[in-house]
């Protein structure tokens, strides 16, 4: 077994079986009906001649961007609670331990796999346009954008949606009380908990911008203009009572009463928009999530407003008749097809996609095989396109970055996907006074002039132009891959416009190429997303395929940045294998 590196199944139950009958699980194991199972010889599950290899569990498994949000998820595991449960209770700790993403003040998706009615539920939390809004708000007397404006203002914050999605989430699909799995983040607000390294370096590189906002000097730099030194223990007393307040009176405690008149306070003082009727009217939404296939597997992800699931969907019917094993991953030919896939969907997101609520949208046109076939007449086998000539199809003939991602399982079968952002790290970089909440600066990733990038460089249209009330156009991917009709991955990502392309290559490492989901995740990347024409390059990909890649016309651009961060997991066969990306420090795998 030694001599082929390989753990088999029923070596690591017999494993886990004595780590369960240890002195200190003796009691524990005592109570329970039924033992790690003991599966048949010789299937291998952990086998080391991988590079990457996740962190196995079974009874339940939360993938964060940071440890202390992700252990407070699995306490909720083991306190009876399931995956939804911990998957709230994650998202507000992140709130106070990951304050360039984690948020109370931003929006987002969550995606449930719900196992005893085998459904999959989507949940829209995103921002909201105030009644305020113009559409052309952020353009100054000649007709330019004003970025700092968009950007770092008051204006710049949407309605937030974070906590009417998450009580919304947990008080109707969770078991536990939301006292139960919101009072571990007062309690760690309250309390503090001493500056992690990741923490640290995150302040670090935005201190210039939070010393701007006297609040979040005063909280994050403790009234410095330099980060506190790794250690520094960080108490956030104003954000415990906002939590406090939602503990006691659900969304109420945040969308009316002292929270909403603090925020809306704020906003006057400093020319914003977000009124108290605003905050009020305030509503989650539920969608039913796009839905394909790709080859074996059913692909279940976020609906509009997100055009992630859409254009995954899409790039990946695009992709499927390729014999894209035998090109061999990353090889200058399957990187020529799934860039130039990427081209095609990028292209068609910048002229249909924004609020479903507000605009048309014809998402089964646009994820029919049909159209892929269309589209996929575009890609020449050995000559990359110009923006100039892909431009958006016509799929009807009659008609962050700074976000972050968790992925949750229980020992049910209960799988969620959540993703939520302030937009930028830090958001606006505005603290509310009185209240620690950190305002979002998503009004930027409305189209502040049609046809003009946004931060991202994402280009955008008409069906993402400001209007009271609407939705902004999102990235977020939150995903769930079906094997056998089973949950087999969950995955997702921050990083704005690189969110998508970093979901698609995790499911395809997975799903074409059988990787577990450590390499899945580790594996480098490339992000194309149509204009500007460039192709980012993580390093890893081989001199030789970039240089072959450029001679068929791709404009690369080898990056040090990293594309995405995609905590995910996998289930196979009852084991759950997790793994945080390491793209960025602080993840946290925890499970039991």
């Amino acid at each position: 077994m030694l001599a082929n590196a390989m753990i088999t199944r029923s070596t690591l139950a017999l494993v886990t079986f004595c780590l369960f009958t240890t002195a200190s699980h003796i009691d524990r194991v005592a109570g329970q009906s039924s033992l790690p199972p003991m599966p048949a010889a010789d299937a291998p599950i952990i086998d080391y001649q991988n590079r990457y290899l996740p962190t196995y569990g079974n009874a339940g498994m939360v993938v964060s961007p940071e440890k202390l949000a992700g252990d407070i998820g699995l306490n909720m595991l083991k306190q009876g609670g399931n995956a939804v449960d911990a998957a709230v209770a994650t998202g507000f700790a992140l709130a106070v331990t990951l304050p360039r993403a984690g948020n109370i003040g931003g929006g987002g998706f969550m995606l449930i796999h719900l196992a005893q009615t085998d459904e999959q539920v989507f949940i829209d939390y995103r921002e909201t346009a105030p009644a305020a809004a113009t559409r052309d708000m952020f353009l100054k007397e000649d007709g330019s954008v004003d970025q700092a404006k968009a950007y770092f203002s008051h204006q710049a914050a949407g309605v937030p949606g974070t906590v009417a999605g998450l009580v919304h989430a947990q008080e109707r699909y969770g078991k536990l009380s939301l006292k139960e799995v919101i009072q571990p983040a007062i309690d760690l607000a309250k309390k503090g908990f001493d500056t992690p390294l990741a923490l640290h370096m995150s302040l670090n590189a935005r201190a210039e911008r939070l010393a701007k906002n006297e609040e979040a000097k005063r909280i994050y730099l403790r009234g410095s203009d330099t980060a506190p030194a790794p250690g520094t223990l960080l108490q956030q007393p104003d954000l415990a009572r906002t939590l406090s307040r939602i503990r006691d009176k659900g969304a109420d405690g945040f969308y009316t009463g002292e929270t909403a008149a603090l925020i809306a306070s704020d906003m006057a003082a400093n020319e914003g928009l977000i009124t108290q009727e605003d905050l009020a009217n305030y509503r989650v939404l539920e969608r039913p999530p796009v839905r394909g296939t790709f080859r074996d597997f059913e692909i279940v992800s976020a609906a509009p407003p997100s055009s992630g699931g859409l254009h995954i969907l899409q790039i990946l019917n695009i992709l499927e008749p390729y014999p894209l094993e035998s090109y061999g991953h990353n090889s200058a030919a399957y990187l020529h097809r799934v860039i130039e896939s990427m081209k095609l969907a990028y292209a068609d997101r910048s002229r249909y996609l924004g609020d479903p609520d507000q605009t048309v949208i014809p998402i089964e046109a646009l994820i029919s095989k049909d159209y892929a076939a269309e589209r996929r007449k575009l890609i020449a086998a050995n000559e990359a396109k110009t923006p100039d000539e892909i431009g958006p199809g016509n799929p009807v003939p009659s008609e962050s970055p700074d976000t972050t991602h968790y992925s949750v399982a229980d020992a049910d079968g209960n799988v969620v996907a959540n993703t939520y952002t302030l937009n930028f790290s830090f958001g606006s970089h505005i603290v509310v006074p009185g209240t620690g909440v950190l305002l979002n600066n998503e009004m930027d990733d409305f189209a502040a002039k049609a046809g003009v990038a946004n931060a991202y460089g994402l280009v955008q249209g008409e069906a993402n132009t400001i209007a009271p009330g609407r939705r902004p156009l999102s990235s977020m991917t939150p995903t769930i891959v079906f094997k056998e009709g089973q949950p087999w991955l969950a995955a997702g990502s921050p990083g704005g416009s690189l969110i998508i392309t970093t979901v698609l290559q995790t499911l395809l490492n997975a799903m074409v190429f059988d990787m577990n989901i450590a390499t899945a995740v580790a594996a480098p990347r490339v992000h194309n997303q149509w204009m500007p024409d460039r192709t980012l390059v993580e390093p890893g990909i081989s001199a030789d395929t970039q240089r072959l890649l450029e001679a068929w016309g791709h404009n690369l651009t080898p990056t040090r940045r990293t594309i995405g961060r995609s905590n995910s997991l996998m289930i196979d066969e009852g084991w759950m294998q997790g793994f945080a990306d390491m793209r960025r420090p602080g993840g946290h795998v925890a499970t039991e």
